[in-house]
């Protein structure tokens, strides 16, 4: 008798749907997974390490790198550690901006997971599709703080500035005529409140429309329907957070259970999946999208009746006004002793946490009194859900771990961190 082995091979790091830098060694029956070995570490930037070498200030841009996908949602739970620390609160339109823009970067996340989903199984439209209204929240970023990704918007006490009175427009030219121009400028033509209420109006029809392509469409399930199923006693025991663990049946999200900023003044509900496999996990991030259109909807509703200050008028913390630092000494002093040392924040230690598109994700801060953490810790949603890969397709199929990387959401930035 021939001796029948199993096969083993290499699964990415450059394969198109492995979502970035992630190997998976695959131990192979034929076509069936025996075992998968996730190899990781091959993106490592030490943004830990990097953050306990400099001031508090200057680590905020480097959140934005982590899940390079969820920026702002980031950058919540570390300048939240810092307010914790220092004893502040935002003023509450500041709160109502942190939270309006947390829900946009949550329909962001998902638009980019279902295109890229999509593409993996076989849906091409869906890709393009999700894309397109990626590029209007996209614009919303770098209105408010001059950039599409690494936004840096949030601050300790409050956000960087105001919501612009106004939003850049389209220009004619070789490739757009004036009517298409006219077309696309057609919500630009107020404030970016007046552009987002635009969005909100229109995006439950878009998601209909990706409804329309895949939720009945027979392919995608075959493709999802019974694939990765974890039940909720294991998600609970892995460490499941987030759509993951709300796919599997268990109502769990820190936007209700242990309210953050204003999220306790809003109406919305938390999608719940039955059968914990991929498509439910599917289902539960398309809701998710409709109930953070809601959030976003109130939000900008209260923002346009209440204005005020958006960030803490305390220069030990909050750099002063350009003007003011060109006029005054003490300010100038203020200017410079802030981009210089930054700030000292006193000796204790939090762990914030925030309902990030993926799940929890956590910042353990300890500071012993000086102007840079002691230690930075990231709990990142993702780690966990990568280190229960093995067991999701094992029995499955090659193209199965494709379904699964996919369903799991993975941004490798914020796994090996």
């Amino acid at each position: 008798m021939p001796e029948i082995r199993n096969m083993t091979m290499n699964f990415g790091p450059q394969h198109p749907a492995a979502h970035g830098v992630l190997r998976l060694v695959l131990e192979m029956d034929g076509e069936v997974i025996e075992r998968a070995d996730p190899h990781i570490g091959l993106l490592h930037r030490g943004t830990e390490k990097l953050a306990e070498s400099k001031p508090y200030n200057q680590s905020i841009g480097y959140m934005d790198r982590l899940d390079y996908v969820s920026m702002m949602c980031n950058e919540h739970a570390y300048v939240m550690a810092m307010e914790k620390l220092l004893g502040v609160t935002p003023p509450v339109r500041a709160q109502y901006i942190r939270v309006m823009f947390d829900e946009i970067t949550r329909v962001l996340n998902h638009l980019m997971w279902l295109g890229t989903h999509g593409l993996d199984i076989g849906a091409m439209t869906m890709f393009l599709y999700c894309f397109r209204e990626r590029e209007d929240l996209m614009d919303c970023y770098e209105a408010v703080s001059g950039t599409r990704m690494h936004a840096t918007y949030y601050r300790p006490g409050g956000v960087y500035r105001d919501l612009p009175s106004s939003m850049p427009n389209y220009q004619t030219s070789k490739w757009h005529d004036e009517k298409q121009v006219e077309e696309s400028n057609e919500t630009r033509g107020g404030s970016l409140l007046d552009f987002i209420d635009a969005f909100t109006a229109r995006f439950p029809g878009c998601i209909d429309e990706y409804e329309t392509l895949l939720t009945d469409n027979r392919i995608w399930k075959q493709r999802t329907v019974g694939i990765g199923v974890v039940t909720p006693e294991r998600a609970l025991q892995i460490g499941f957070t987030g759509p993951m663990l709300r796919g599997s049946g268990v109502e769990w999200d820190l936007r209700k259970k242990q309210p953050y900023e204003v999220y306790s003044e809003l109406d919305f509900d938390i999608p719940v999946g039955v059968n914990g496999d991929c498509y439910d996990r599917y289902l539960v991030r398309v809701e998710e999208m409709r109930q953070s259109n809601r959030i976003i909807k109130q939000c900008v509703d209260w923002l346009k009746a209440n204005p005020g200050p958006v960030i803490l008028d305390d220069h030990k913390l909050v750099p002063p006004r350009r003007e003011e630092m060109k006029d005054d000494m003490e300010s100038l002093i203020h200017h410079f002793k802030l981009f210089t040392e930054g700030f000292c924040i006193p000796e204790g230690e939090i762990y914030s946490v925030v309902e990030h598109p993926k799940g929890e994700f956590g910042i353990y801060l300890v500071s012993d009194g000086a102007n840079k953490p002691y230690r930075l810790k990231v709990r990142a949603p993702g780690f966990a859900h990568l280190s229960a890969m093995n067991e999701m397709v094992q029995g499955h199929m090659l193209a199965d771990v494709v379904a699964v990387i996919g369903t799991q959401d993975i941004v490798f930035g914020e796994i090996d961190r």
